[in-house]
């Protein structure tokens, strides 16, 4: 029990330095992504359908009612915007028919670089590793891996990824922000180099042409979710709500930056936490301020738990928009009425357990009697999609792609001499105290006995 308990400890303290999920990121040079992203802010795709068998799925078209987004790059420089057109694809397409396997017979060796020794980054890059060789197992034809084993020193990334350069054709990797600053600021990068995160601002500094970023970003979920609210409530006023710590605030921030970009008016409103539970004298008080004048919509940059206990006080007549830091995950609270109706956008590896292109990926190990939590979860999926993107750059060489991805829809394409990368989170929301894709799916009508 006590080897299990240093374990949960362990994880908890990785989790807490991610960057791109729920929880709170505030240790420098860790795990936290600045605002700056180059993952664009794109409208939630429709819920995937169950592909029929034994046939192939029939292509979907996807329909993006949203106006223009600005997308950002690493350096927080606005890409050129994305159009309404509609985007194509297979809805999560299997792993693996994602390309063909090399024709010519060539191997191809990806070098997966991670801070396995780390003492503060061990576990999340052990689950990351894990989840990324599951994948390479699904898919593993004409490619070998290796796994590079790094610490925490900026000079012991570099050097290990100097030599991953020399000796692999694609490299995934260095995980924490501050090694992939350390790698971004080299002459280092030769060959196609997949961050697992977002670098440093690094001002008007472009990033290497064969760096590409997909690690997660809460920032640009937030972006996303502004202007998907934005296409279903045109023309409304924002309220946002956060209890004020490091992590909501940079939520906050993004939700407004593209939410004055789309045109809206917005108002914030920060409330005072103590242990979790939001105040109740502020609550009374926002509950009166909405009375008098409401908004056309919420958004909560808060936990599942303060969420609740804000529906509990002001009720659910007012839309409420969230991030991913809505849904603590399987197990972990967040169910019961309170929430139904409640919008927001995740990964389809939290959202679609149950899709059978999800489910082909084992599930990831459990630290001893406890669980995982979401943000950890959602690491083990970045791993399952950083193998399928490395094969499909090593296979298609400064080729773009789309990928229907457990971590969202990717897409990936080379211009300008940089390499860009979107990701398209899954809508969702609580429906009888369950978290589900956005819209509900239909109810399966009843089949009636024939009249006598």
């Amino acid at each position: 029990m006590l080897a299990n308990s240093v374990k949960l400890l362990l994880v908890c303290a990785a989790t807490g330095m991610l960057s791109a999920c729920s929880t709170p990121c505030d240790a420098p040079g860790q795990l936290c992504a600045p605002i700056e992203s180059n993952t664009r802010a794109l409208p939630p795709p429709t819920p995937l359908p169950v592909p029929p068998k034994p046939q192939p799925p029939e292509p979907v078209t996807f329909a993006v009612a949203v106006p223009d987004i600005t997308a950002y790059d690493g350096n927080g420089a606005p890409l050129a915007p994305i159009t309404t057109k509609p985007a194509t694809g297979t809805p999560l397409d299997m792993p693996a028919a994602t390309a063909p396997a090399p024709a010519d017979g060539k191997v191809h060796h990806i070098g997966l670089l991670l801070p396995l020794r780390s003492a503060s980054l061990g576990p999340a890059a052990e689950l990351l590793r894990v989840g990324f060789m599951a994948a390479y197992e699904r898919d593993r034809s004409g490619f070998e891996v290796t796994v590079i084993d790094t610490g925490d020193g900026s000079s012991d990334v570099l050097n290990k990824f100097a030599q991953a350069q020399e000796e692999q054709d694609v490299v995934v990797g260095p995980l924490s922000r501050s090694a992939v600053t350390a790698v971004a600021n080299s002459d280092l990068v030769r060959k196609p180099t997949i961050a697992l995160n977002h670098p440093d601002n690094r001002g008007e500094a472009r990033l290497p042409a064969k760096l590409l970023v997909m690690g997660l970003s809460i920032e640009a979920e937030a972006r996303q979710v502004a202007a998907w609210a934005a296409s279903e409530q045109p023309g409304a006023s924002a309220l946002i709500l956060s209890a004020g710590s490091p992590s909501q605030r940079r939520i906050s921030a993004a939700f407004k930056q593209e939410w004055l970009r789309q045109g809206g008016k917005i108002e914030t409103m920060d409330l005072t936490a103590t242990n979790g539970y939001l105040n109740d004298a502020e609550l009374v008080q926002l509950r009166a301020r909405l009375a008098a004048t409401p908004p056309g919509l919420l958004f909560a940059a808060l936990d599942a738990d303060q969420a609740r206990q804000l529906r509990v006080a002001i009720g659910s007549d007012l839309p409420l928009y969230g991030t991913s830091s809505l849904n603590p995950g399987a197990g972990r609270g967040a169910s019961g009425p309170e929430l139904d109706g409640v919008r927001l956008l995740d990964l389809p590896w939290q959202v679609q357990r149950e899709h059978p292109q999800v489910m082909v990926y084992p599930q990831p190990p459990q630290p001893g009697d406890a669980r995982l939590t979401a943000d950890m979860e959602r690491l083990y999926a970045l791993g399952i999609d950083a193998f399928r993107v490395a094969r499909e750059v090593a296979l298609r060489p400064n080729a773009p792609f789309t990928l229907d991805g457990v971590t969202g829809r990717l897409a990936v394409r080379f211009e300008h001499d940089q390499s860009v990368f979107e990701r398209t989170e899954q809508a969702a929301s609580y429906q009888q105290g369950v978290l589900g894709t956005w819209p509900p799916a239909a109810p399966t009508p009843v089949a009636l006995p024939p009249a006598q």
